[in-house]
């Protein structure tokens, strides 16, 4: 495993559409696993092969919440529910965070390092992970996604800080 470099959002890279993968083998499992030390060592939750100029439709999130790493091959939205509005910022373009708005729920659809199919429903903040790291393997940036009326910053990070102690919870009893 390796890190590799980010590519910064002034790169026209990150506007183009990903490729489907259509080979589970060997290059894209190397490829998987420097995207995750990549993302762990930026201290991101998130981070698609584009970000590391492969235009490949390949993903990895973890959240750090104990749920561990998830790799997501071709991943696609199936379904969206409800909104949310998050504080997101991007490995591509640090030290800007701006509130975006995001479904609250979604069904996403994709295949891991073997080519196995999953279905996932997914609500939260895990969400909006996902939605902003697929939405990479689409050529749209965050920034894409703005809330032109943003709330109150302390008033989301108040709810952040609810949704977690609440999921914390939830950890606890199951």
């Amino acid at each position: 495993m390796a890190t590799r470099n980010v590519v910064k959002k002034d790169d026209p890279i990150l506007r183009k559409q990903s490729r489907v993968v259509t080979k589970f083998d060997e290059r894209l499992w190397e490829l998987l696993d420097d995207m995750a030390e990549t993302m762990y060592a930026d201290e991101g939750v998130g981070l698609a092969a584009v970000q590391v100029a492969s235009l490949k439709r390949a993903v990895v999130v973890d959240l750090q919440d104990g749920d561990g790493l998830t790799e997501l091959i071709n991943p696609v939205i199936t379904h969206e529910e409800g909104i949310q509005y998050e504080i997101e910022g991007c490995l591509s373009i640090p030290g800007e965070y701006y509130e975006t708005i995001r479904p609250e729920k979604i069904t996403v659809e994709y295949d891991d390092r073997y080519g196995e199919h999953h279905v996932e429903d997914i609500d939260g903040f895990r969400a909006v992970c996902y939605c902003h790291e697929i939405d990479h393997t689409n050529g749209i940036l965050f920034l894409d996604r703005l809330n032109p009326e943003p709330h109150d910053r302390e008033e989301l990070e108040e709810r952040a800080r609810i949704r977690r102690a609440e999921k914390a919870a939830q950890q606890q009893k199951g």
